[in-house]
């Protein structure tokens, strides 16, 4: 019994002088880190605030951009984004900010600048691709498109 305090007590010193890790170790994958915003920082760029009606402050790109990713990690609809718990702007306020930089260009630019990194760290697997067509609209009695692909021949056909 003595032996086995002894051990206890050796252990909770152990523990005793590690320093104590407080919140999550691994970072949350919709956080955009320091190295990703010095590279995004020069192109998703607020524009000046007015100087004799500057209006609200305009949340910051960053925090925008990471509302962004939180949508699209989660798959959560914008307006059910818990914007207050994660202390990010709201999910309205973030899809404002993805239409003004898809007008602008911004976000494709954004994209190829991290496409361009994942890259180079070799982390980027072109050879697995998908292509989706959910936002397609496929109207009701439309006349089909004569337009034929180009990657495989005509099938042959049987009927006369």
């Amino acid at each position: 019994m003595v032996a086995n305090a002894g051990r206890m007590a050796k252990s909770s010193d152990r523990s005793r002088s590690r320093p104590r890790r407080v919140g999550r170790s691994e970072l949350l994958p919709w956080r955009v880190t320091d190295l990703q915003w010095a590279r995004l920082g020069s192109i998703l760029v607020d524009p000046p605030r007015r100087f004799r009606y500057p209006g609200r402050a305009r949340y910051s790109a960053r925090a925008c951009l990471e509302g962004i990713l939180y949508v699209l990690y989660t798959d959560t609809p914008w307006l059910q984004v818990p914007y207050r718990e994660l202390g990010l702007p709201s999910g309205e306020t973030c899809r404002r900010r993805l239409e003004e930089w898809s007008r602008e260009g911004l976000f494709e630019q954004a994209l190829q600048v991290l496409q361009q990194q994942l890259a180079d760290a070799e982390l980027l697997d072109w050879s697995r691709l998908i292509v989706d067509a959910s936002l397609v609209e496929a109207k009701k009695g439309a006349k089909r498109s004569r337009a034929r692909s180009a990657a495989h021949k005509a099938a042959a056909t049987t009927s006369p």
